[in-house]
């Protein structure tokens, strides 16, 4: 009697147990709450303003309101826009400016710091230290060097009895000097994704080189560059990103001068929409840098992509 007790009880049991893990799988609609989180965010802070971007750039917009509708009339005035033009010049020679030094920089850095002991330890928090600053910081620094008659680089140049170059009010100079600061300042990016890359290969492969009698140039060329050819690219992308969005340097240090020399888009924007109230013009002029920073990331990501195959 007992033990049909127990039979039916540990029948009973494993019916439960049963009924339990159908019902936890079953509504497979539970399964969007996982993701949803996500879409609530990538929608409202991605999605909705990119499309409501491309309708304010249709419209003749101010602060007050959105007004007619006027086409690509806004894009048209854009592209006859000297100054427009000249932003996106400065831009792209920003970018061919920073972008290559930061990751060539990025990776010399990292593979001269990439070793144990407390030098190298401290050595690398002092070239990342600079990228927590804020861009006020930086610019107060670099404004403090490139100042002319009172500057650290006037006085370098004043014990050699020599003039230093007018960086900031110099058209040709100024966007040299924006860059330099920039590098600087963003470097300790580039050379902690290297590291972590550079980390992840495995010393057996080194010490397989090292039997072989292979040369550092030789061991660099075909172990260590192959190895972080994704990283290199990752850099590469997210740099060009980063440096299209130029601004606050630019805004600090020369404020877009002199004569527009150093003006990005970033800082067109910004004078469209919040210092001439032309929110229709600053909307499209936002959706021209969107386009370009998508061509020129995924032009950068499929080169990368077809020679990695053909390797």
């Amino acid at each position: 009697m007992a033990d049909a007790m127990l039979t039916e009880q540990a029948a009973a049991g494993a019916a439960r147990v049963k009924i339990r893990r159908v019902d936890v799988s079953a509504p497979d609609w539970r399964n969007a709450l996982f993701v949803a989180p996500y879409l609530l965010f990538f929608v409202t802070l991605l999605a909705f303003p990119l499309v409501w971007g491309i309708w304010l750039s249709l419209h003749k917009a101010d602060a007050f309101g959105t007004g007619r509708f006027v086409g690509i009339g806004n894009y048209i005035r854009l592209f006859n826009d000297r100054i427009f033009l000249q932003a996106i010049w400065n831009t792209f020679t920003f970018v061919l400016m920073t972008v290559p030094p930061l990751a060539i920089i990025g990776l010399a850095l990292a593979l001269a710091l990439n070793r144990p002991g407390k030098t190298a330890a401290s050595l690398r928090a002092l070239f990342f230290a600079s990228s927590v600053l804020s861009v006020t910081i930086v610019t107060l620094i670099w404004r403090i060097v490139f100042i002319p008659n009172f500057g650290l680089l006037t006085t370098i140049y004043g014990w050699f009895d020599a003039t230093a170059p007018a960086f900031l009010s110099d058209p040709d100079l100024a966007l040299i000097a924006i860059a330099i600061a920039t590098i600087w300042w963003c470097i300790g990016l580039p050379m902690m994704l290297f590291l972590s890359a550079l980390q992840q290969i495995p010393p057996d492969i080194y010490e397989a080189a090292a039997l072989d009698n292979a040369s550092r140039w030789r061991t660099l060329r075909h172990i260590t560059l192959p190895s972080i050819k994704r990283t290199f690219v990752l850099v590469i992308v997210i740099q060009i990103v980063l440096q299209f969005q130029l601004f606050g340097q630019a805004r600090l240090m020369t404020n877009g001068g002199p004569n527009n020399a150093s003006m990005p888009l970033v800082f067109y924007i910004y004078e469209a929409a919040f210092r001439k109230w032309d929110l229709g013009l600053g909307a499209a002029a936002s959706e021209v840098l969107f386009v370009l920073i998508l061509i020129a990331a995924m032009a950068q990501f499929l080169v990368s992509r077809r020679k990695g195959e053909d390797a």
